[in-house]
């Protein structure tokens, strides 16, 4: 009994030891932004510490998103280690990290779920001078809903007491702007049609300008001037899931495939889906790849209902986990067995090969779901084969 006890308070000697040397290390790195929200973090914590960069701050930055990466001071970047699931407790060794390099700024992605912890990683965690919420949309309802205004309450737990956050959530930002009023943070809401129309030009992907807009609004609060934090966004390395565009020609036929995997809501998915207008060229084939998770039954269900509601396709190739449920739904929303075909479980060689089997002599193939598993094996070998890997 002795020995428990001892041992109980020796754990909370080194908690309390360990949240000492926490709070100096945010001391050290006084410039610390925190991004939340549904879609665009990675895109966004990635555009923030590029413009802070080329700025002139030393800056350091960590993406949770389609894949971790640790992103130093000079722009390179490696993935994150983890030796079990991820946790949030993960945040403090990256403050200690950025503190260690000689950052002043730190650009962190919101890596919590469960509002409780989205709650605990700002107020004792990140302690941001700014913090950011992109959007609000319906995803993780499982977790953060079971609607999407319960979605925008738990993003809300992000907002930081007593500096500022700034948001491009315009229907849902209600409890963004309640919380910033309770907790004396300015509030500011950002509107893409307030920058310059051309923002988007120059970037080697397609960037959202909404994404842009608030990165650059972040930028200017913590004083790089717009037209230099632009400048330095264009250069920066865009993440996994970033919607790209590769062009592959192989057995003289011509595949444009269109990585939109990131989008893994219903919202975004038929917003990306629209913006790459599929049917603009009539002499091509529209294949969509549909890649799921199994351990997502939630998003099994919604992309069935979105392939059956939402998206026009020649043919559906569906991959990774649980495809006979959207395949099943689908069918029920009046979708062809014809047009969807199941690769549940197959290789991304054999999507790939599938893909050029049913272009006849042009298609576009856009890739939606979840970048994953097999989609972002399918993202990989379409970069291989267009020859930019």
């Amino acid at each position: 009994m002795l020995f428990v006890l001892i041992l109980a308070l020796a754990y909370l000697l080194y908690g309390v030891l360990e949240y000492r040397f926490h709070l100096r290390n945010l001391q050290a790195v006084p410039l610390r932004v925190h991004v939340n929200g549904t879609r665009g973090k990675s895109s966004v914590t990635r555009l923030i510490a590029a413009g802070l960069r080329a700025g002139g701050i030393r800056t350091s930055a960590k993406t949770t998103g389609s894949a971790a990466r640790y992103i130093h001071p000079d722009g390179s970047e490696e993935p994150v280690s983890r030796p079990g699931p991820p946790n949030i407790r993960e945040q403090i060794g990256v403050v200690h990290r950025a503190a260690r390099e000689g950052s002043r700024a730190l650009v962190i992605e919101c890596m919590a779920l469960q509002p409780q912890l989205q709650f605990l990683s700002e107020r004792r965690i990140v302690k941001a001078a700014v913090g950011v919420i992109t959007n609000a949309r319906p995803d993780h309802l499982d977790v953060m809903g079971p609607t999407v205004d319960d979605v925008a309450a738990a993003l809300a737990g992000t907002v930081p007491k007593g500096t500022a956050i700034y948001t491009a959530e315009h229907e849902r930002n209600g409890p963004m702007r309640e919380a910033a009023e309770e907790l004396g943070s300015e509030y500011h809401e950002i509107h893409e049609k307030d920058f310059p129309a051309d923002i988007a030009h120059g970037f080697d992907y397609v960037e959202h300008r909404e994404n842009i807009a608030l990165a650059l609004a972040v930028c200017e609060k913590l004083g790089v001037p717009q037209d230099v934090a632009l400048n330095g966004m264009r250069t920066a390395q865009p993440d996994i899931g970033a919607l790209t565009i590769q062009r592959v020609n192989v057995e003289g036929k011509s595949l444009e495939f269109v990585n939109a995997f990131a989008a893994n809501d219903r919202e975004s998915t038929a917003a990306v889906w629209n913006a790459v207008e599929p049917r603009s060229d009539a002499g091509r084939k529209v294949i969509g790849i549909v890649s799921m998770r199994a351990d997502r039954p939630d998003r099994v269900f919604q992309f069935g209902e979105i392939v059956g509601k939402d998206l026009d396709a020649d043919h559906f190739i569906l991959t990774g986990g649980m495809t006979g449920t959207v395949k099943s739904t689908a069918m029920k929303l009046g979708v062809p067995a014809s047009k969807l075909i199941d690769l549940g479980g197959r290789s991304a060689t054999e999507v790939f090969n599938k893909a050029l089997e049913l272009t006849t002599d042009r298609s576009i193939v856009i890739g939606v779901g979840n970048i994953g598993g097999t989609g972002g094996q399918v993202v990989s070998l379409f970069r291989e084969r267009s020859g930019t890997s």
